[in-house]
C-alpha cells in the first residue's frame, strides 16, 4: 500500500475519503480554488487570459484507414511529421 505520513490514519481510510471526494467533485473543486489563490498570490487574475495549444503531426500506422488519418488540426497532412519554418 501506499507510505503515509505517521500521523495519517491508515491507507485504507484515507483512500475511501479521497474516493468518496473525487465521486462527489470535491477534489476537483479543491484543486480550482486553489489554483485561483496561487494565481492571486501571484498577482494574475483568478481566470486565465489566454492558453497555449500545440500539437505534433504523426504518422498513422499502416492499418488505419486513410480517410481517417489524414487530417492534422486544420491542415492536411500527408503522413508525415512536418519539417518546422524557419522563423522570418
Amino acid at each position: 500500500m501506499g507510505d503515509l505520513p505517521r500521523d495519517f490514519p491508515p491507507y485504507r481510510r484515507v483512500h475511501a475519503f479521497a474516493c468518496r471526494w473525487q465521486v462527489a467533485g470535491l477534489l476537483v473543486e479543491l484543486h480550482g480554488r486553489l489554483r485561483d489563490k496561487v494565481r492571486e498570490w501571484e498577482g494574475c487574475s483568478p481566470d486565465p487570459m489566454a492558453a497555449i495549444v500545440d500539437s505534433q503531426s504523426v504518422r498513422a500506422a499502416a492499418n488505419i484507414p486513410r480517410p481517417t488519418s489524414s487530417w492534422d488540426g486544420g491542415k492536411p497532412a500527408t503522413g508525415t511529421v512536418s519539417e518546422p519554418q524557419p522563423r522570418k
